[in-house]
């Protein structure tokens, strides 16, 4: 009997990010901006710069570039096995925030720090949309 591939795990869909992953179902890309003083989060219930709760989601541009990243060579989850090597990158988005992500349709080797990226989703399941970020261009 051929055992099915496990399932990649998926975010925890907290109260504080609902909107977010809502939007990225529909591949929008959104982050939270202080109504105050315009400062961006992900996400955030009072801004850091000002301390306002006035917290909204905003629609974002997609764009950012690699801040820093790690090759993942070997295998630590079975859910990934034919994906080696892949990256885990962090991206600073245009806006000012950090996420965690991938760089996709690029050799792993080819991902640099500096690199200019775009958002991309990949449609997980009916209800979860990942964002990735691919070379911009």
């Amino acid at each position: 009997m051929v055992q099915a591939k496990p399932k990649k795990p998926l975010p925890l869909i907290e109260p504080e990010t609902q909107a977010f992953w809502e939007a990225a179902k529909r591949h929008e890309f959104t982050l939270q901006k202080c109504q105050n003083c315009g400062a961006y989060y992900f996400p955030a219930t009072d801004c850091n710069k000002c301390s306002s709760p006035k917290m909204e989601w905003v629609q974002a541009s997609g764009k950012g570039k690699v801040f820093t990243f790690i090759t993942m060579h070997q295998l630590y989850h079975p859910s990934f096995e034919g994906e080696i090597p892949y990256n885990v990158s962090i991206i600073e988005l245009a806006e000012g925030p950090f996420m965690m992500s991938n760089v996709v349709d690029i050799p792993a080797d080819d991902v640099k720090i500096g690199m200019p990226v775009e958002v991309v989703f990949e449609d997980v399941n009916d209800e979860v949309a990942m964002p990735r970020f691919k070379p911009a261009k």
